[in-house]
């Protein structure tokens, strides 16, 4: 990693939040719920905008110049996406609605086609429902078993070696792991995974919704096969995710949806599909989203991944570690500060997450709660529902410190003072 700038990580200190609109419309706001939606940035906004006041048309299907420069806008996105995550053919990227739809996409797509009575599907017990509950009605349609890597409810909440070992046997024939988790904050061993993955012949699918927008992402390094993530958790807008997989396992799948550009020729008996990415992108796309993804896609590459990952780093590790001081909040997740990747999970003793959140609410901090849809995680640590404050870039100290005191008026309110 490159030599960051100190000054970058100066936490009283914010040259990001001008970037970002919502703040100068509401600077009252300390907002901590970027895992669930980040804020976007005036790039993304202005880029939409453009798009739609300059060349708007129907990518793909037009002659005329306008639809030639949507097209030539899409198709320049598909590289930086590409480049984004280090991946080298831009025809291995397939945008789609957002992480979620990438993950049923292969799902049903690959696991459909593939998937045979007695075979497993690997997944973590950390899974948010969109790796989760594909997987599930795949297994069921199909007679597979669906299996999970337990992590350990303590210390550093990782996966232990010898459950990747146990769990991804010979019978496993995908493994589709989140690379970091919603909830706990941790980073899994995914380069590890995938091995093992591909040790027994199993294909390797990575969640990286939550990773994408806080480290620099390279899938040739992770040695996965496939890769989701979603452009508003990273600064860009609603509504526009994306799937990398490698050339040959999508030209093995059948679409998921039909229609529209996606085809090569269709009779009054059958169709025939056209070559990827084209095969998964039924209908028309928002090539107006697409556009301020590569926007979004820009910021961060200006800004630097480097300097992105270090601000972000010192603000959730200052987060984890003020919250960790308060003797009335239960941390769900590592103890140790330096473990968390963008997202702090707790409870406040016994104040229900939904009254934390709703009296933070009027004190102007924004945080989520409840069970982050990941329910199979929270039974497992045995907890209905928590709190989690989440960072991004633009936030700061001051951030942190009104969540703190915003809590400790809670605890007030509820419990008496201590």
């Amino acid at each position: 990693m490159a030599q960051v700038d100190q000054s970058i990580l100066d936490l009283d200190a914010n040259p990001f939040k001008k970037d970002f609109p919502l703040f100068g419309r509401h600077p009252e706001i300390a907002f901590l719920d970027s895992a669930a939606t980040s804020q976007r940035v005036k790039g993304a906004l202005d880029t939409q905008r453009e798009f739609y006041e300059t060349m708007n048309s129907n990518p793909l299907r037009g002659l005329y110049s306008l639809s030639v420069q949507a097209t030539e806008a899409i198709n320049e996105v598909r590289k930086k996406a590409a480049h984004f995550i280090g991946a080298s053919d831009p025809d291995e990227i397939v945008f789609t609605r957002n992480a979620s739809e990438s993950l049923n996409l292969m799902a049903h797509s690959y696991g459909d086609a593939f998937l045979k009575p007695g075979d497993e599907v690997c997944i973590s017990i950390m899974e948010h429902h969109s790796n989760l509950i594909p997987w599930q009605q795949t297994c069921a349609a199909h007679g597979a078993n669906l299996v999970y890597l337990r992590c350990n409810k303590d210390g550093d909440y990782d996966i232990p070696d010898e459950e990747i070992e146990r769990k991804i046997s010979q019978k496993t024939k995908i493994v589709s792991v989140m690379q970091v988790s919603n909830v706990l904050g941790v980073e899994n061993p995914v380069k590890k995974i995938a091995e093992r993955a591909h040790e027994v012949g199993a294909i390797c699918i990575v969640d990286g919704a939550q990773s994408a927008p806080h480290m620099p992402v390279d899938v040739k390094e992770l040695g996965c096969d496939a890769f989701a993530l979603s452009a508003h958790k990273m600064f860009g807008p609603m509504g526009i995710g994306m799937l990398w997989a490698k050339r040959e396992l999508l030209e093995s799948m059948p679409p998921m949806l039909t229609g529209g550009e996606m085809i090569d020729w269709v009779s009054e008996d059958q169709a025939s599909w056209a070559p990827i990415p084209q095969k998964f992108e039924a209908g028309t796309q928002d090539a107006a989203g697409i556009a301020a993804f590569g926007a979004a896609i820009d910021y961060i590459e200006g800004v630097g991944h480097d300097v992105l990952a270090a601000r972000e780093r010192a603000l959730v590790a200052e987060l984890a570690r003020r919250l960790g001081e308060l003797p009335f909040i239960r941390m769900i997740g590592p103890r140790n500060p330096d473990k968390h990747v963008g997202v702090v999970s707790f409870n406040l003793c016994a104040v229900h997450p939904h009254d934390v959140a709703s009296i933070l609410d009027s004190y102007d901090v924004c945080i989520r709660a409840g069970h982050h849809c990941a329910q199979p995680l929270l039974t497992y640590l045995g907890i209905q529902s928590c709190c989690r404050a989440s960072v991004a870039l633009y936030n700061d100290r001051s951030d942190i410190d009104r969540l703190v005191e915003a809590l400790t008026k809670v605890q007030e309110m509820f419990n008496g003072i201590q």
